[in-house]
């Protein structure tokens, strides 16, 4: 039998030290996936090892903007997985701005921000735009 390894591509960052943080987003039953939580009175947990690609569009990845990618591409990622309906992304975009607002960001680029994924990220947040496996060699 050959040996290979499966991946995904497209991540820059990967978390450290497991995060937690309430959210006003409250799934009708716990979620539970191996890097994700988040609890019915919306508590989300993003374990250690989880990996994602900081934030996206034409922007920098800015102390300011970290911790609110890391909270948003999470619930994107739970509705892409159709744990989550779509008519939680809104919430997800809310707790983007949220974080943002509380890391230091200048309200006039949150509001540029909010603004743009509200716009143009619905596409991020569908099921046929996970990641792919890939196998190697």
């Amino acid at each position: 039998m050959k040996e290979y390894i499966e991946y995904k591509k497209g991540y820059k960052y990967q978390l450290f030290k497991t995060y937690f943080i309430k959210t006003n987003i409250h799934p009708l039953k716990n979620i539970h996936t191996e890097r994700i939580d988040l609890s019915m009175d919306g508590y989300l947990t993003i374990r250690k090892g989880y990996a994602w690609d900081g934030p996206s569009g034409p922007t920098l990845d800015t102390p300011s903007f970290m911790r609110g990618s890391l909270i948003h591409d999470s619930l994107y990622q739970l509705i892409r997985m159709e744990l989550l309906s779509m008519e939680c992304r809104k919430g997800a975009d809310m707790e983007l701005d949220k974080a943002c607002g509380v890391d230091g960001m200048m309200s006039w680029y949150r509001n540029v921000v909010f603004f743009s994924v509200r716009k143009f990220a619905s596409g991020s947040a569908m099921k046929e735009n996970m990641r792919k496996v890939i196998t190697a060699p």
